[in-house]
């Protein structure tokens, strides 16, 4: 919805330079007039739905009129690119391996650390999404008629269950290389991982290729 000569809609909120509130920032875009005024969305965080611009800043605030890509980054010029490569401990080339970087011993896993990178990167894996739900939506419809329903994106909401998988698999990679654990302890932990993955298959049904789907416990033949 968008201003226009035969809109009555109310003017946009103005705010002080200083004020930290998302109005403030060039993430946050107008959208529509509802009971609350003008409300807008995020086009970095699309899973926040609609929200007035007087909401309290996050840590992705960027102000408007400054450059995305130099906010808070310094650029040394006279200063050598020095490589951070990581370099790998090998433990018969397994996802289990501990990672050093620069001598340094963070007592974590090629698995964890690549986690880390898709998280940092705002990636959650590379399943893809199945064709015919690109471009979906997901509406959560309330019990009450009085309260406004809320429509996910289908590719933001895919994104949330792929990187709950993917850290569901760094754990059993962590909890099957755990020094201290027994043979035991370890099945009966790897069982509940198991029944969180058989709670989480109604889901499968988003995932284009079944070998990035959920396997819950088999039954017995």
């Amino acid at each position: 919805m968008t201003d226009g000569p035969d809109s009555a809609l109310p003017p946009r909120p103005v705010f002080q330079p200083g004020e930290k509130v998302c109005g403030n920032c060039k993430l946050w875009a107008a959208h529509s007039v509802d009971h609350r005024g003008w409300v807008g969305v995020c086009r970095l965080q699309a899973e926040r739905g609609l929200f007035p611009p007087s909401a309290p800043l996050c840590n992705k605030f960027t102000p408007r009129g400054v450059a995305t890509a130099t906010v808070g980054v310094p650029v040394r010029r006279e200063r050598a690119v020095r490589t951070v490569a990581p370099v790998v401990r090998r433990r018969e080339h397994s996802p289990d391996e501990l990672v050093d970087l620069e001598g340094l011993e963070l007592n974590m896993t090629r698995a964890e650390l690549m986690e880390l990178i898709r998280e940092a990167v705002g990636e959650g894996g590379d399943a893809p999404l199945a064709q015919k739900w690109e471009g979906g939506t997901l509406r959560l419809v309330p019990g009450k008629a009085d309260v406004q329903s809320r429509d996910i994106p289908l590719d933001t909401f895919f994104h949330k269950i792929v990187m709950v998988r993917d850290r569901l698999r760094v754990m059993e990679q962590k909890l099957n290389a755990h020094p201290k654990l027994s043979d035991a302890e370890k099945v009966e932990m790897q069982a509940q991982i198991t029944r969180i993955y058989g709670s989480l298959t109604s889901f499968n049904l988003l995932f284009r290729d079944k070998d990035d789907q959920f396997i819950g416990a088999k039954s017995d033949d």
